[in-house]
């Protein structure tokens, strides 16, 4: 499913330094798989592809049913980070971009920030939509999806009673204990469960990433597809998540290369680079070391950061994201005018135009000094995004190992939420 180009590092990489790299990455493959690196008790991700069955898929689209013949015209995902963040990329990347779905309720996020004005919006929104909520989260104490669910469970008992809310409401929370747990049970919510063994940034291909994506239309049928073929490949001699692991943790410790950018030349991906920034940060961020991750989208950013990327300190490079078919067809037309000295395009796609921007850049971010490696996908589809989530999710826990540092916690997390509660006087703080 997924293709590697590796060439845009060759002529900054030793070969035999970048060897050892490649066999201590090969290791770091065989401790993920057997399971006996650190955070290991985290690692039920591996095999969610192959273990989703009919079961699981029918009771996802049994809710889709349900509030279609309800009239639902609004859902409301609440969650923060990974209990948001791969739904929203599948979102951004499967759905057009200005006119909405007609068969499928509008799909919104909410729960991932504080702003005061933003909840104010959605409460606008709801009060003028037939609503309904799905909420996510392990604890229901976490502080940002929790604000968030007190509001639009208000507004939805209030508008449609408080016996009728128990068919407005879905919980994706924890299996047996917590706040979210206790009050789905209580109140009859319908529910799924995050399991134990599969932390946030990595649960897209649970019912938390799932879910959402039905909900809005969506094949997750093809999506779970995607990432089973991904992971029958990356066990059957596909060497593309250890090569990459090798190549980052190369550049980084070897060559000084302290960030990466996630490039696409669609926007469709600008929400990729969102949940890749999360993985990837999250995992590898302690203990003082770490690629910084970062996304940009091109040709947008070229006009904003190209000046930066193309001559700033040499301490980047670029993974960039190559869709090899669009789904679309558009042809530039000629003008009689030609004012804008655009006729020499006259009767070539749009698309062809974007290829040759994105070669052209390829080449001027190397004569500049960024090394560059290509992931290629045939389109943008539920199919290859399950298998872009699955490769990367694979290649973060294979790079964080060969860095030396668990990718399956979070430690740092907890630092501001300490602060805040203090601030906020919260019992106990």
């Amino acid at each position: 499913m997924i293709k590697f180009n590796f060439s845009g590092c060759d002529s900054f990489v030793d070969r035999t330094a970048f060897k050892e790299y490649e066999n201590r990455a090969s290791e770091s493959c065989r401790i993920l798989l057997d399971g006996t690196g650190a955070g290991s008790e985290f690692t039920g991700w591996k095999s969610l592809p192959t273990e989703i069955t009919e079961e699981d898929f029918a009771k996802m689209e049994a809710v889709r049913d349900d509030w279609k013949a309800q009239g639902i015209n609004l859902v409301v995902v609440i969650g923060i980070g990974g209990s948001y963040l791969g739904a929203k990329c599948a979102l951004e990347a499967l759905s057009h971009s200005f006119i909405p779905n007609p068969n499928a309720p509008r799909v919104v996020f909410a729960g991932n920030c504080l702003s005061e004005e933003y909840h104010a919006e959605l409460l606008d929104l709801v009060q003028q939509s037939n609503t309904a909520c799905v909420v996510i989260s392990k604890s229901g104490t976490t502080t940002e999806p929790a604000v968030a669910f007190r509001l639009i469970k208000k507004h939805i008992e209030d508008t449609y009673g408080k016996a009728a809310a128990k068919d407005r409401i879905v919980a994706i929370t924890d299996a047996r204990k917590g706040a979210l747990k206790t009050l789905s049970v209580n109140e009859g919510y319908r529910s799924f469960v995050v399991p134990d063994n599969v932390g946030g940034r990595y649960s897209v291909l649970t019912a938390v990433g799932l879910l959402p994506i039905v909900l809005a239309g969506f094949d997750i049928r093809a999506m779970v597809s995607g990432a089973a073929k991904e992971l029958n490949a990356l066990l059957n001699g596909d060497d593309s998540a250890v090569r990459y692991a090798a190549m980052r943790n190369y550049l980084y410790s070897e060559l000084g290369k302290k960030v990466e950018i996630l490039v696409s030349f669609n926007p469709r991906m600008q929400y990729l680079g969102e949940w890749w920034k999360q993985l990837f940060g999250e995992s590898e961020g302690k203990e003082g070391k770490g690629i910084f991750p970062a996304s940009l989208t091109y040709t947008t950013d070229l006009h904003s950061m190209g000046q930066y990327i193309q001559e700033g300190e040499r301490m980047l490079f670029e993974t960039v994201l190559c869709i090899e078919n669009s789904r679309r067809e558009v042809r530039i037309c000629a003008d009689e005018t030609d004012l804008d000295q655009l006729n020499y395009l006259a009767g070539k796609r749009v698309e062809h135009c974007n290829e040759m921007a994105r070669l052209g850049t390829a080449k001027a971010h190397l004569d500049g000094g960024v090394p560059q490696m290509e992931v290629h996908i045939v389109r943008i589809d539920e199919e290859n995004l399950g298998a872009l989530f699955f490769f990367f999710e694979f290649a973060c826990g294979i790079s964080a190992y060969t860095l030396g540092i668990n990718p399956f916690n979070q430690p740092g997390v907890e630092a501001y939420k300490k602060n805040m509660f203090a601030l906020l006087e919260k019992p106990g703080y």
